[in-house]
């Protein structure tokens, strides 16, 4: 189960890294909401994926599931929920003074 989340972790890794590159400003919202994700998915993997086992040491329990990937899985989320939310009123600001969202446009740069 870890190696398949670690490929699909990987995956979005890609398909993040490949929608920063490119030239309109909603692909490079969405390419770093998907690497946050990703990055989520690794954190849990580093974590282990144990199941069915309590998160908290009680007494006659040998076998616990360590809550530290969960605590930090859900600080990213709240920090990747701001980021995005930033790049969102950015790009939404962009595109209403510049009434274009092409990163080449905004440059300066014609392709003519």
């Amino acid at each position: 189960m870890e190696i398949i989340i670690s490929i699909l972790a990987g995956l979005l890794f890609a398909v993040g890294v490949y929608n920063i590159l490119q030239k309109q400003l909603l692909r490079i919202a969405i390419g770093t909401g998907l690497i946050s994700h990703a990055a989520h998915l690794f954190i849990l993997t580093m974590g282990k994926l144990k199941r069915g086992q309590p998160p908290i040491i009680q007494d006659g329990i040998t076998q616990y599931t360590d809550p530290l990937p969960q605590a930090l899985i859900l600080t990213s989320i709240v920090i990747s929920f701001g980021v995005t939310s930033v790049i969102l009123v950015l790009a939404y600001r962009t595109i209403n003074e510049n009434e274009t969202d092409n990163i080449e446009e905004l440059r300066g740069n014609d392709n003519d």
